[in-house]
């Protein structure tokens, strides 16, 4: 198991030689502000107008975040499609929506696979974008380049929307936008989605030293210890997912996130740990978990309910409880500075070690 040295976290060298992941995060806010000025938001409006599909099928590596966003509100039922091609019940009644990005750091092992997989499909000429226009369905096309589907002829069907990044989350709240203008789900706000994305690179930036930096104190938090993470919602159980992804990428350990009936086992079987064991002679004694809840602000009694049962049962069993919260704007705002902070502190925690 790799050490932990809290000293490297405001080692300016340090973060000068290996701190582009932490440069990437702290351009979020400004990726968003570039694709909202680049991106045509109306093309699906012109190109489907007055066209109110009977359902909406979401491909690409951040389909479930566009559903879990738009589901709740949205005039239509919303499938996430995570495999090849598309369901054989798909046609010319229902819209199509493609966002093509690379994975991002948080991406989970099987959409990556299933990415590779459709890729392959396209290579073969049986991708699902050029199934969905053969059956004569409306395609919503969202990418980074000019041209998302270059493959492709463009036609009163396949609407395309250029962003200049291949950000998957930004591609995916891009999209959102579009389908906005469309009248599928409601009017939001993404202004301030990338200003919070600002404040919380602010709040968690690398030259913000340790105690008075709220990324870097969950970096030392997780440094010894296998993280459980809990979110409650739907967008905050999604970040979790996305986070502990992350953290076994940059430190090779545990990290699980899960629902509450499948961490209160865990929980309670927990032992407090020995400060006294000996990390070389018996490893396994000296393993102890800490429970990470990211909290939404949600107003949802059964999720506070949870929540407290939660970290009650941690803290009778001597596991360290940490809580990232994040209340202010837009469900989609929250999700995304949730998960931002988590990510900023799996910075650190891969910056730390050893």
């Amino acid at each position: 198991m790799l050490a932990f040295d809290d000293g490297r976290l405001d080692d300016p060298a340090l973060l000068a030689a290996r701190g582009e992941r932490l440069r990437q995060l702290a351009l979020a806010g400004a990726r968003l502000r570039r694709a909202l000025v680049l991106a045509d938001l109306d093309a699906l409006a012109r190109t489907a107008a007055d066209f109110r599909p009977r359902a909406l099928i979401a491909l690409g590596p951040e389909a479930r975040l566009v559903r879990a966003v738009a589901e709740p509100t949205c005039r239509v039922p919303v499938v996430a499609w995570s495999r090849p091609g598309l369901p054989a019940w798909v046609g010319p009644l229902d819209l199509v929506l493609t966002v093509s990005a690379e994975p991002d750091d948080g991406s989970d092992p099987a959409e990556e696979a299933l990415r590779r997989d459709a890729a392959a499909e396209t290579a073969d000429g049986r991708d699902p974008t050029g199934q969905a226009l053969r059956r004569g369905t409306v395609v919503f096309a969202v990418g980074a380049g000019a041209d998302p589907a270059p493959h492709l002829a463009a036609g009163r069907s396949l609407a395309r929307v250029a962003t200049g990044t291949t950000d998957a989350f930004v591609n995916a709240t891009i999209a959102l936008a579009g389908l906005e203008r469309l009248g599928l789900v409601p009017a939001g706000q993404l202004q301030p989605v990338a200003d919070g994305l600002d404040a919380v690179a602010q709040e968690c930036s690398p030259h913000t030293p340790l105690g008075s930096n709220p990324a870097k104190d969950m970096a030392v938090c997780l440094a010894d210890t296998s993280p459980l993470l809990w979110g409650g919602t739907v967008l905050a159980d999604r970040a979790c997912r996305r986070l502990a992804e992350t953290i076994r990428q940059v430190s090779r350990r545990l990290a699980l996130a899960a629902e509450a009936s499948a961490l209160v086992p865990l929980l309670a079987a927990a032992t407090p740990p020995d400060p006294f064991a000996d990390p070389f002679l018996d490893p396994a004694q000296t393993i102890s978990y800490c429970l990470v809840s990211l909290d939404d602000a949600s107003d949802d009694p059964l999720v506070r309910h949870q929540r407290r049962r939660l970290e009650a049962l941690a803290e009778s069993h001597g596991v360290r409880v940490a809580r990232l919260v994040y209340g202010q704007g837009s469900a989609l705002q929250r999700y995304a500075c949730l998960l931002q902070h988590g990510l900023f502190a799996a910075a650190f925690l891969e910056l730390g070690l050893v």
